[in-house]
């Protein structure tokens, strides 16, 4: 769906959700001052049995001067812009209007071939990502407005639990590219929490469950602002006898959820992706991850189970669902293995002092998270076909691969960026790259994973590589210490079984 598109309408009334918070407040906000600048007749409405009465929502109102109104009557509208929300949903008073278009990040709950325009992404941590980069495909730029661009943030800041459960590369994106004013940030953040938030939490602290054997803690929590979440997740991971954690709570269309953890064979995005899989959405860090499971999923595939059973069932099932190698002592069986040999399906690289100044500090940004790195003049980056990108030493790259003049076909909801670190430019790493292929002695013994596998590799002995049930674990043929793992899509894609 592209903003422009909407521009023939006149009389454009933008609707957040019932009882607003502070994303659907910056959503709304951004795309009033964009259809203003257009000079187009425009409102921006909520509805519902409440006004606004959260001391931080209304600080935001009156800093940011978000012209946002309360209507209690239906009014006459030409197009219907409803933000954070879906039309015709349980969160969201109906007003009719001759066009609807709809803009959110939450799962999906109607059916999108009912509207003209929509743009539901639910895999986004925040609807004022979607509106950022549906902004930015316009040309407008928020941080002409240091209001706007404020805003934004707040709604990333809140919906992420303080930024901890980001877990989209765009969200990521729009928090490094945004200018603003950090003063009202701190204002707002610490505004955040009333008198009776802070009972909750306490409240929710005394009635935890435990679980000693797999060092997990559960809470339920009363409704509340999604930050209380984090809040209570960052406390009990201080525990010494927790090593994860989840903290959840109950909203209108489904369970809000916020996950820790301080060890390494447990990532927090990981863990949330598994409790909100089938059912939800989730991600996050290593340390700290969010998701949201979806109501009437949740009941159809496990009808009536009470909440605190369903997460210390799965909690069980998860840490009983994996095995955990260390590379540096596991001893290969050749025996089950099979003898493969790389393709030559060509993939991109980049030797990044190239294009960017030796001892330059970079961030490489992918699906899979950020990498830090300094610039040297023997660090390559591979780019494979299906956006994944790892940083490679040019001994092993010259071992490993060739340039070929081919093209390179990319298939990747997002691709890669590099993002220079001392002045804050982003170029996207296809523009950089060079088409590359495997030599054609390199052959590995590798076997299909029977097993959730969490792999520490002797390159980086405190993050694992994750294979799934169907991937490949491999082994070097010329070094049977290079222990890896491989996603089937790209093993089938780029391997051969030889004799």
């Amino acid at each position: 769906m592209r903003l422009k598109n909407l521009l023939k309408h006149d009389n454009i009334v933008i609707q957040s959700h019932d009882n607003p918070d502070a994303d659907s407040l910056a959503s709304g906000y951004a795309l009033y001052s964009y259809f203003k600048s257009k000079e187009k007749k425009v409102r921006f409405i909520y509805s519902g049995r409440y006004k606004i009465q959260k001391s931080n929502l209304l600080l935001m109102i009156e800093k940011l001067n978000i012209p946002i109104e309360y209507v209690e009557k239906s009014i006459e509208i030409d197009l219907l812009i409803t933000v954070d929300c879906q039309y015709g949903t349980g969160n969201v008073t109906r007003h009719e209007a001759k066009e609807i278009a709809i803009i959110d990040h939450h799962q999906l709950e109607i059916n999108p071939d009912q509207y003209k325009y929509s743009d539901i992404r639910s895999y986004l941590g925040c609807c004022s990502t979607l509106v950022w980069q549906l902004l930015q495909k316009e040309g407008f730029d928020v941080n002409s407005d240091v209001k706007i661009a404020t805003a934004l943030f707040y709604g990333l800041y809140t919906d992420t639990g303080q930024l901890g459960e980001i877990f989209h590369p765009l969200d990521r994106d729009m928090r490094d590219m945004l200018h603003y004013e950090q003063a009202t940030i701190l204002t707002l953040r610490n505004s955040n929490i009333s008198l009776e938030e802070l009972e909750i939490a306490g409240l929710a602290l005394l009635r935890y469950i435990y679980n000693d054997k797999f060092r997990f803690a559960v809470i339920k929590v009363k409704p509340c602002d999604p930050n209380i979440l984090g809040l209570i997740s960052d406390f009990l991971l201080q525990v010494d006898c927790i090593d994860t954690c989840i903290v959840y709570n109950e909203v209108h269309d489904g369970i809000k959820i916020s996950i820790r953890s301080c060890i390494k064979e447990v990532k927090a995005c990981e863990l949330a992706s598994y409790l909100t899989a089938i059912i939800g959405s989730g991600g996050g860090h290593n340390e700290k991850a969010g998701g949201f499971i979806q109501r009437r999923l949740f009941e159809a595939q496990y009808n009536n189970m009470i909440l605190e059973a369903y997460f210390t069932e799965r909690m069980n099932q998860y840490y009983e669902s994996f095995e955990v190698i260390d590379a540096t002592q596991y001893t290969v069986d050749l025996t089950q293995m099979k003898k493969y040999r790389k393709t030559r399906v060509p993939i991109g690289y980049v030797k990044l002092s190239e294009h960017i100044r030796e001892g330059t500090p970079v961030l490489i940004r992918t699906l899979e998270g950020d990498i830090d790195i300094i610039v040297e003049d023997r660090i390559y980056i591979i780019l494979g076909v299906y956006g994944e990108a790892y940083v490679m030493e040019e001994e092993r790259f010259l071992q490993t691969y060739r340039p070929v003049t081919a093209k390179i076909n990319y298939s990747t909801q997002y691709m890669p960026i590099i993002k220079n670190q001392l002045d804050g430019t982003s170029i996207s790493l296809d523009k950089f790259a060079q088409a590359c292929a495997a030599k054609e002695d390199e052959d590995v013994y590798a076997k299909p994973v029977n097993i959730i596998t969490k792999l520490f590799t002797r390159w980086e002995p405190d993050n694992y590589m994750y294979g799934d049930v169907g991937d490949y674990i491999a082994v070097n043929k010329q070094d049977m210490s290079d222990i890896f793992i491989i996603n089937k899509d790209i093993f089938h894609l780029s391997y051969v079984e030889v004799d």
